[in-house]
């Protein structure tokens, strides 16, 4: 969790993380239910891809996104053992699909949506945009923006987290594995416009990850926002009190402003 104790911790939901089902799930309790219809942000909390953490980056971002009137579905996708590449792509693709066929019914604005994902959450979602992982391969609506917390980028062993790794990858994987998986590697003009963000002293996911993925963008002409923090460790989700207390407001600014 790092340095920096996030305040903004559902501990009832811990509880149902640690004891959730290792299969994939939708949790449409924050669609907001007013008759209206609302834009709508999905969401894929961290964990390594050993536990899908929503009560660090799930629920408490959905209440934020919830009261600046975004209705928020969030990923349950499957991990550890059951985490080996594809599958998590896979339930994604399968979310975004199943969000799409469910628009009428939950309101929801699905011209510009956006795909939000925490650390190793953050890797799955950045794959996403991928043409060798992404929605082209799955034949899904190009997301209208994705936004990356502290993520894993790189497979490379120098520089990412090896619990993400192993269990996506294995342990004993090769480089054109690591490389396949390594997002950075894998980034076009056709990639969606995104907003990225970590803290300078992330020490579980280096931030070279999210340098890297800056720099894959801007060299590949994609509209991004990229932000370094001051003094933020890994795994602080909303970031109340910390220096990164506004990335959530600045990026739905940038949702918004494409």
């Amino acid at each position: 969790m790092g340095n920096n104790k996030p305040v903004d911790l559902d501990q009832h939901q811990s509880l149902k993380d640690i004891f959730h089902k290792n299969k994939y799930e939708l949790d449409t309790r924050f669609v907001i239910n007013d008759g209206a219809k609302h834009k709508c942000a999905i969401v894929c909390p961290g964990g390594g891809y050993s536990l899908v953490c929503s009560f660090i980056e799930g629920t408490p971002i959905a209440r934020r996104l919830n009261d600046m009137g975004i209705s928020v579905v969030i990923v349950y996708y499957r991990v550890k053992g059951k985490a080996k590449f594809p599958n998590p792509q896979d339930d994604l693709a399968q979310a975004i699909r199943e969000v799409h066929d469910r628009a009428e019914e939950l309101n929801l604005d699905m011209d510009n949506y956006s795909i939000w994902g925490a650390s190793a959450g953050g890797h799955l979602v950045a794959s996403m945009g991928t043409d060798n992982m992404g929605y082209m391969t799955y034949n899904l609506p190009k997301p209208g923006c994705l936004v990356l917390m502290y993520p894993v980028i790189s497979m490379d062993k120098a520089i990412t987290h090896v619990g993400t790794h192993n269990n996506l990858l294995g342990r004993d994987c090769g480089v054109e594995q690591e490389e396949f998986a390594s997002v950075n590697l894998h980034v076009t003009a056709d990639y969606p416009p995104t907003y990225i963000w970590c803290g300078d002293a992330d020490t579980t996911v280096p931030p070279a990850n999210t340098k890297l993925m800056a720099e894959a963008l801007k060299e590949a002409s994609v509209p991004a926002m990229c932000e370094i923090f001051k003094g933020v460790n890994h795994g602080v989700g909303p970031a109340t009190g910390t220096s990164a207390s506004e990335w959530i407001n600045h990026a739905v600014d940038f949702w918004k402003s494409l």
